[in-house]
């Protein structure tokens, strides 16, 4: 029998919430509001590295000051034009293999004052 009482409060989902501070779930509130600069505007770096990554070169574009909705699209983009795999993270843009050359290229036909950093990771 008491083992059926928990399992109707767990059935019941409610929220358990004791005490929230600002409110309802407008999480927009807590967001930080990104200032989204055009191309010509942001100083882009893009270097080959092999850090942490198990001996694999991965070409890490930093620098940008984009939303994350714009820079997933961008990421799309560029990682369909090397035909490579990638992802972002933390504001960067992380392409599988050696592509620093052709990214930069590329970027600069976008619009972006892209530059290689580093020397051979």
């Amino acid at each position: 029998m008491a083992s059926s009482k928990r399992s109707d409060k767990a059935k019941s989902g409610g929220d358990r919430t004791v005490w929230r501070e600002f409110g309802g779930d407008d999480s927009a509130a807590l967001e930080r509001p990104v200032p989204e600069l055009p191309p010509n505007q942001q100083q882009i770096r893009v270097q080959a590295s092999r850090k942490g990554r198990g001996g694999k070169t991965v070409t890490v574009i930093t620098g940008f000051q984009l939303k994350p909705e714009t820079l997933h699209a961008l990421m799309k983009q560029l990682k369909a034009q090397c035909g490579a795999g990638g992802t972002v993270k933390d504001d960067t843009i992380e392409i599988q293999g050696d592509h620093a050359q052709n990214l930069v290229q590329l970027l600069v036909k976008q619009g972006y004052q892209a530059k290689v950093s580093g020397g051979k990771g």
